[in-house]
């Protein structure tokens, strides 16, 4: 008998949250917005273009940063398409103009931590 090698393939585990970087932009200076009004308007946006089912979404706020309104999101993998077109299209907040700049998106919340093209070497 020929000696058969066995091969085994494991299948790439699927990622089941995706994580943001995100920054909110506001035409006027000195508007701000806590962490839950930030979290509120997050919901708000994906019930406009996905109604109840956008906003029953499982999304968290994991880190927020009040002066310069950015903030790490996590949502679950079947809702990022989603969230990432709510944040696209909402064009206003309270009547003034406003916009979300998704600056990382990463299924690894490490690769959130730092950004290489800031990286000063030396």
């Amino acid at each position: 008998h020929p000696q058969t090698a066995e091969c085994s393939v494991k299948k790439k585990k699927k990622r089941n949250f995706f994580f943001f970087f995100s920054h909110r932009e506001f035409q006027e200076h000195g508007i701000g917005l806590n962490a839950a009004q930030f979290k509120q308007l997050l919901i708000l946006a994906l019930k406009d273009l996905f109604g109840e089912v956008g906003a029953a979404l499982p999304l968290d706020v994991l880190t927020y940063e009040e002066k310069t309104l950015s903030a790490i999101l996590r949502i679950c993998s079947s809702g990022l398409v989603k969230l990432w077109s709510s944040l696209t299209l909402l064009g206003s907040y309270q009547g003034r103009k406003c916009a979300f700049r998704v600056m990382q998106v990463s299924p690894f919340l490490l690769a959130l931590s730092g950004n290489s093209r800031e990286l000063v070497l030396g």
